[in-house]
This record gives structure tokens, sequence and C-alpha cells, in this order.
């Protein structure tokens, strides 16, 4: 404990399931947490069980107006963090499909949130932090950014390998004033986001089979690799793509 003592977080889709798990992680180990979501009632209601080191912020990170808000908000209350955790994405079941069955609507809903509203998350990160001199940015990608494992799920997969290359590429251009930036690849984890699959016996068995570990992951599986990325420990660490996902994509 103790790893995150005197760093301040921002947590995006931090009311619930990875983010969550990472925010409640954070704040054990010393952190000040901003709980950011575009559920603000959630979030208020999550950053109140955790304390008074974590704190609610309503976010939708597809508007750049509302993130730039945020951000401008964290660094008047002298909440301006030196940690972000990029996280907060959807998938939309039942209306993702192969790319002859994708209705464009459906494939830019997803890309607005999961790959514009990184990318904005981002943006306003990084110019919140080189005036400080740096920070660490942690992004959430997925198996079917470098398999076929999401192949009914056309817009996620893309969206999720396009996440992959932008933590590299804005790596690449920062790591020289201070800022490190990683991807966490988690395997199936069973959160809110993913109950249509949790809810089909078939579908979460199909799944877990293909997991050489022989289970699902958990929340708590994810926070542990963020809270290393966001110490002191990971300072030598940018640029690169950290796979907690019980051996899926080592097949």
């Amino acid at each position: 404990m103790g790893q995150l003592t005197d760093k301040t977080a921002l947590v995006t889709g931090a009311a619930k399931g990875i983010g969550l798990a990472v925010a409640s992680r954070f704040v054990r180990e010393g952190a000040r947490v901003v709980l950011a979501d575009r559920d603000v009632d959630a979030a208020t209601t999550a950053a109140s069980a955790l304390g008074a080191h974590a704190r609610a912020q309503g976010m939708d990170i597809s508007d750049e107006a509302a993130v730039a808000a945020g951000f401008a908000e964290l660094e008047a209350a002298g909440w301006a963090p030196d940690v972000v955790v990029a996280n907060a994405g959807v998938q939309l079941f039942g209306q993702d499909a192969p790319a002859a069955d994708l209705e464009l609507d459906v494939w830019r809903r997803t890309l607005d949130v999961n790959l514009t509203g990184t990318f904005l998350t981002v943006k306003h990160a990084v110019r919140s932090m080189l005036p400080r001199g740096g920070g660490a940015i942690i992004l959430t990608g997925s198996p079917t950014a470098v398999n076929g494992e999401g192949r009914d799920f056309t817009a996620y997969s893309a969206s999720k390998a396009a996440i992959h290359g932008l933590g590299r590429t804005v790596a690449a251009a920062y790591a020289d004033r201070g800022i490190r930036v990683n991807t966490v690849q988690p395997a199936y984890t069973e959160t809110p986001l993913v109950a249509a699959i949790t809810d089909d016996p078939q579908a979460r068995a199909a799944i877990v089979g293909r997991i050489p570990i022989g289970r699902a992951g958990t929340p708590d599986d994810v926070a542990g690799i963020m809270v290393y990325l966001a110490s002191d420990d990971g300072a030598f660490a940018t640029g690169a793509v950290f796979q907690v996902d019980g051996g899926m994509t080592s097949l």
C-alpha cells in the first residue's frame, strides 16, 4: 500500500466495472482519485463510498467541451491529475456486427465514445500535464485489437485497435517531456459492460474456454497493473501494451 501517495488520478468510466475497481485500488494506494463518468449520480455514489480522497466529476468523453471543462474545473479545485486512466467505453451488443451487416450509426456511436472519447481524454490530459512536468496516462485496450476474437464486433474491435495505436503514437510524441502512455489489455472481464455474455451460459463458456488460465477476468485483476503503471515503479515504461488476459493472446 502507498504506491500512489501524493498523486492525483482521474479515471474515466469510474462509476462501475474496471474503472471503479481501479479508482478503489488507487485510493487504497494513497492517491486522491477523481471518478469521472457521464452518469454523475452513480459516480457521486461511488466516490462517497471511497471517502474524502475521492470526488466525482461528470464527464461525457465524446464531447470535447465537456472534457475541457472537466479538466479546467479540476485544475481550479487543486485536483489536476498526475495520472489519467482513459477507461470509459461502450460495446453495443445486439447492434455491433460483422462488417457487411453493421449499420453506420452503430459504427459511429461506438467510435465516438471508444476512440474519439479516448483521444479527447488523452488530448486534454496532455495539455494539463505538460506545464506540470509530465504524468502517466493509461488506456484500456482489448485482445480484439490484436486477434480475431471480436469478429462479430467490428466497431468495437476496430476502436480498440485504434486505441492501441493512439497509445504508442502519443507515447512517442511526449516521452521527452515527461509523459508516459501505456495500454492495458484485459481479456474477457466480467463487468456490467458485458452482461449480455455473462448472462448467456453458452456464450460465456465459449469465451472462458479460450482463456488458458481457465476463468474469466475480474476488475480487480486489472487494477494491479494500472497501479504499477501509475506509480514511480513504472517510470521507464511507455509506449507498451500490457496483457492481463489469462494468456488469451499467447495462443
